[in-house]
């Protein structure tokens, strides 16, 4: 079946190109950690009913569409994503949609050590798993009181059998609550091909009280850990990269930084995210989003060209505009739109 002719490839008005795309599978999660579903917070805690998300077809003709547009990187996220039924079923029929060169998906891992050879065996390229403390007290703390560390490592471990070779570590810091714990998270992977990433608490959402005193400035994290393993910057791996990458001048590995507070990149920030119930958002930090359920049942043709309408009037920098932005301001939940 041929397609008429895709739109230019658009770029925003500030002149960012559309090169990934963040999907959210599912907006529950069995989690409650504090900075992004804190419980009895969060006014989307009720989960929507099935028929309210996008179905495997409508997400398959999404991202055939956006592929058209320029996107090459697609992360599946959540909630928690291998909470949605059937997941290595969708993994398989995005992996074949032309243009997709990098699929990847970001989970808290306790469910992991069960799924990752199928999400392997599916076509899955990446994984990233959330782990905020190695502590085990703590661990359980910062996962509102559900997760055991105990199955995350196990998660880690089964992916790794399984094929994953280098695996991201996320780990989102905060002053006086888990900062101390980044050495800890850094000597546990030193000397394996997997990567810590340290993040900058954000304001992500409004129902998780952040305060910029509670924010870690990643210049003084990596200083940190350049005191006890020396570290040398390293080049991007990409254009457009979130982490700054170090690695270990004795050969140990690598770490990485993301720094949405202390050194915005919006500049070269070339994301999109899709809802579980299709609807777009152009930053992580938005107010609203774009409903495109409509428009995906006209199919991928009619998507590609509404979507390259939206992106062209995308002019989003929060990151860049923090200070000045009204206090009120009401974003979205990251758990929504996944992170």
């Amino acid at each position: 079946m041929s397609h008429p002719p895709s739109p230019a490839l658009p770029r925003d008005a500030l002149g960012r190109p559309l090169h990934d795309l963040r999907l959210s599978v599912i907006e529950t999660c069995n989690y409650r950690c504090p900075y992004c579903m804190p419980e009895g917070l969060t006014p989307e805690e009720t989960p929507l009913d099935r028929a309210s998300r996008l179905d495997f077809d409508e997400i398959e003709t999404a991202v055939r569409a956006f592929a058209r547009l320029g996107v090459s990187k697609l992360r599946l996220t959540g909630g928690e994503p291998l909470l949605r039924k059937h997941l290595p079923e969708l993994v398989a029929r995005l992996a074949a949609v032309p243009g997709i060169e990098d699929l990847a998906l970001t989970t808290n891992g306790s469910l992991l050590a069960g799924q990752a050879r199928a999400l392997r065996e599916a076509g899955l390229h990446r994984l990233t798993v959330s782990l905020d403390a190695m502590d085990p007290a703590l661990f359980r703390e910062l996962s509102g009181g559900r997760g055991d560390i105990r199955d995350v490592l196990a998660g880690i471990e089964a992916a790794q059998a399984a094929g994953f070779r280098s695996i991201k570590i996320n780990c989102v810091v905060q002053r006086g609550l888990n900062d101390h714990e980044a050495l800890a998270i850094a000597e546990r992977f030193r000397g394996t091909p997997h990567v810590p990433r340290f993040i900058e608490y954000m304001d992500v959402g409004t129902c998780n009280g952040w305060r910029r005193e509670g924010v870690v400035p990643s210049a003084e994290l990596r200083d940190r850990i350049h005191a006890r393993w020396p570290l040398q910057a390293l080049t991007p791996t990409y254009r457009g990269e979130v982490a700054t990458r170090h690695g270990y001048v004795d050969g140990g590995g690598e770490v990485g930084f993301v720094s949405s507070v202390s050194d915005p990149f919006c500049g070269d920030c070339h994301r999109a995210r899709l809802s579980a119930d299709g609807q777009l958002f152009t930053c992580l930090f938005a107010t609203r989003g774009q409903p495109l359920r409509q428009h995906i049942g006209r199919g991928e043709d009619a998507l590609a060209q509404h979507l390259a309408g939206l992106w062209r009037l995308r002019a989003d920098r929060y990151s860049e505009q923090r200070a000045s932005a009204p206090a009120d301001r009401k974003k979205i939940e990251m758990f929504y739109i996944g992170g």
